[in-house]
């Protein structure tokens, strides 16, 4: 069944933002301002462990009113690797597809970091994406299925309509939590395995999800 929309992780997924951020020093300036938090009960998947807490203590925090301050600091380091972040490939070949169908990005970055990450590769709202569902305090990550069923709302279209691509099983989770169909693209070898449907590329995926 085609998909009537398409819903897309950001990271290593179209562009590669998390291999250029220092979410260690992001982590160490989470730790000036918390001291300790609770750990959220969340699947494994790739990340480097920096990376993993920082998801992590976000995951733990939500609707508590530290959040923005974290968040912030956080997205401050994601900023900072903006410049430096790249494409994922075959995306570039794909944007005229995401053009023709509805397309969110679902994503644990920073709402406002995201736009200008996209814009930096040619990925330009309102053309080949029509939404961002970035953290929010108020609305529960990935791997909790808010975002994605958010994205849904408005882009007006029941989940099971849709398919959600990614690269971690936090992505595969929210999906199967969403009833969203998922078709993983992985980073690296056995980075989705047991997650069902994947391919070796995003234009791949694109071109399964609207078969």
């Amino acid at each position: 069944m085609a998909a009537d929309a398409l819903l897309l992780d950001l990271d290593r997924t179209l562009v590669d933002l998390q291999s250029f951020t220092d979410y260690g020093a992001a982590l160490a300036d989470v730790r000036d301002l918390l001291g300790s938090w609770d750990v959220a009960d969340v699947p494994e998947t790739d990340w480097d462990a920096p990376t993993m807490a920082c998801m992590s203590v976000l995951h733990s925090l939500a609707g508590d009113s530290r959040w923005t301050q974290v968040s912030e600091a956080i997205a401050r380091h994601e900023r900072a690797a903006i410049p430096f972040s790249t494409v994922m490939p075959t995306v570039g070949t794909t944007l005229p597809v995401l053009c023709s169908i509805p397309v969110g990005v679902v994503t644990l970055v920073a709402p406002d970091v995201v736009p200008d990450v996209l814009a930096l590769h040619g990925i330009r709202m309102g053309l080949e994406v029509d939404v961002v569902v970035g953290r929010d305090a108020y609305v529960l990550p990935k791997p909790e299925p808010d975002g994605l069923l958010a994205a849904c709302e408005y882009l007006n279209v029941t989940p099971a309509r849709a398919v959600m691509i990614g690269d971690s099983r936090w992505d595969a989770q929210a999906a199967a939590r969403a009833g969203i169909r998922f078709i993983g693209v992985p980073s690296g070898p056995g980075a989705l395995d047991d997650c069902g449907e994947q391919e070796p590329s995003f234009a791949a995926a694109v071109e399964r999800a609207r078969a």
